[in-house]
């Protein structure tokens, strides 16, 4: 397995991923096709990253990696959760003024939330490996920050800044994102795939 291709258009997903996988053993590379790729009709994130990276492997004869990952508030009870990408909207920061008004009478010690990343390596032949990565934080009063994309200007794991407001390096030392991969290259290494 020397390429792995990423099941995803999103630009800013990608370099991130490129990221954390760099001392992967394979080479992590775009899906060049500009429909949509999967509709995802799954009812979990599992289901979800499953159905984009099986659909992927299966039009590139390549192996494809997929995620599935969103925020989950508590005092939302849960929400978006898999919703997060089209909460209210398909534009970020629509989704995220959403949870920002939802919440706005909240106290700061009940904002809190986590972030989480399922993703699933999938072969041609239809076999799998899946991981997921969880981290918990709190929703911010307002968005801050000029990094990141999707949630991060509203989420903060310390309670200070948010994933918006580090840097790349920074940030994936500490995401969902990088519990699973870490995840996920583990089980790769115990693998006999």
């Amino acid at each position: 397995m020397n390429k792995v291709v990423l099941a995803t258009h999103n630009p800013g997903k990608l370099a991130e991923f490129q990221k954390l996988l760099q001392d992967a053993p394979f080479t992590l590379e775009a899906y060049a096709s500009d429909q949509e790729i999967i509709e995802e009709t799954g009812t979990t994130y599992l289901e979800n990253a499953r159905l984009k990276a099986h659909f992927v492997a299966r039009m590139t004869g390549m192996p494809a990696l997929a995620d599935d990952s969103g925020v989950e508030v508590d005092a939302l009870d849960g929400l978006p959760g898999i919703h997060s990408a089209r909460f209210v909207s398909s534009v970020s920061w629509i989704n995220s003024r959403e949870i920002l008004l939802r919440i706005m009478s909240v106290p700061r010690a009940e904002r809190t939330a986590r972030m989480r990343a399922v993703l699933c390596l999938a072969w041609p032949d239809g076999h799998d490996l899946w991981s997921e990565g969880v981290v918990e934080g709190e929703i911010v009063g307002w968005p801050r920050g000029r990094f990141g994309f999707g949630i991060d200007p509203i989420f903060s794991v310390d309670g200070t800044r948010t994933l918006a407001e580090i840097s790349a390096q920074e940030k994936n030392r500490l995401s969902h994102r990088f519990l699973a991969t870490q995840s996920l290259l583990e089980k790769l290494r115990g693998s006999r795939l």
